[in-house]
């Protein structure tokens, strides 16, 4: 069974991400913030990573950079999902694997999570 870590201080959208994610089978892992994913990273090695971009404490940016840059966890796949336009994003950050532009049709994220999980 293939791991997610999925980072996002939205409760709502986080629920019911965890719900898809779990029906099509995969394990999920949350977290609210990029410090509270790095901690899930180190104790859980994920297969892909799905964060927000926005979040209190520490973006979804910063949390990519230091997964980046740990040799440890620098291949995992990592998936940036938010409502902000692909060129500001990748002003900040551009070592991410994809990016999924809020609001998104789950059936869409999904077939791209599998995609990037299977690779």
């Amino acid at each position: 069974m293939k791991t997610i870590l999925l980072v996002e201080d939205e409760f709502g959208i986080a629920g019911v991400l965890t719900v898809l994610l779990e029906d099509a089978g995969y394990r999920v892992l949350s977290a609210g913030n990029g410090r509270e994913g790095l901690e899930q990273l180190a104790a859980n090695r994920p297969n892909v990573v799905v964060t927000d971009y926005m979040m209190p404490l520490m973006d979804g940016a910063a949390m990519a950079r230091a997964i980046r840059a740990d040799p440890a966890f620098q291949d995992i796949p990592i998936i940036m999902m938010t409502s902000v336009r692909e060129d500001i994003v990748r002003q900040h950050f551009a070592g991410y694997t994809a990016y999924m532009r809020k609001p998104f049709q789950t059936e869409v994220l999904l077939d791209l999570i599998a995609r990037i999980a299977e690779s």
